[in-house]
């Protein structure tokens, strides 16, 4: 592998870990503040997010930290950093834009707040997922960063988990609050690719 352009992998995504913990942090301490009326968190919900943060930050963690698995390197390319460096730049883009149109309505988990609303701005208005979206962003830019075929899907992988266990009962919860009102905004977007998907 060539050093230098791995290293400049490694390097931008460390710093793309550390620009989403540095966005995710002051939503997170304010969220606290906000009472939960309803919660539908549950093992299998854990499971998923305990997946994703597996997949998107301990194995490239570990490995940024390591190197292993070494048997799964291959060489690394400067259009690859690139196009992973941009994908994780969308991601921390969305990621922010996320976190600002919710406001506090921001969970970690399924649960819906007290005077909670239907957000349907900013990111919301072509994807009703979009801090999904960014996790799929994230997994993309893992597997063009660093330079290892493991690391590289386990960011997809967790990412793939936390969305096919989580999606479909959020969206349930939200048409149980919301009604036809969130109907009418799923007939208008789609979940994570706008357009597509």
């Amino acid at each position: 592998m060539n050093v230098s352009v791995g290293a400049a992998g490694q390097i931008a995504w460390v710093l793309g870990i550390i620009a989403w913990y540095i966005i995710r942090y002051p939503f997170e301490r304010r969220a606290k503040r906000v009472r939960v009326v309803t919660d539908r968190r549950s093992g299998v919900e854990v499971f998923g997010l305990a997946t994703a943060l597996f997949g998107l930050a301990a194995v490239p963690g570990f490995y940024v930290a390591t190197g292993i698995p070494r048997w799964a390197d291959y060489e690394a390319h400067v259009w690859a950093v690139v196009l992973g460096a941009l994908c994780f730049f969308a991601a921390m883009w969305v990621f922010r834009r996320t976190h600002k149109e919710l406001g506090r309505n921001w969970s970690i988990s399924l649960q819906i707040r007290d005077q909670h609303e239907l957000v349907s701005g900013g990111p919301y208005a072509l994807v009703r997922h979009p801090m999904y979206t960014s996790f799929l962003l994230m997994g993309v830019g893992q597997a063009f960063l660093l330079a290892n075929w493991v690391v590289g899907l386990a960011g997809l992988l967790g990412f793939a988990v936390l969305f096919f266990l989580r999606v479909d009962k959020e969206e349930r919860m939200m048409l149980e609050v919301f009604g036809p009102r969130y109907r009418e905004y799923m007939d208008r977007t789609k979940r994570i690719i706008p357009y597509l998907y």
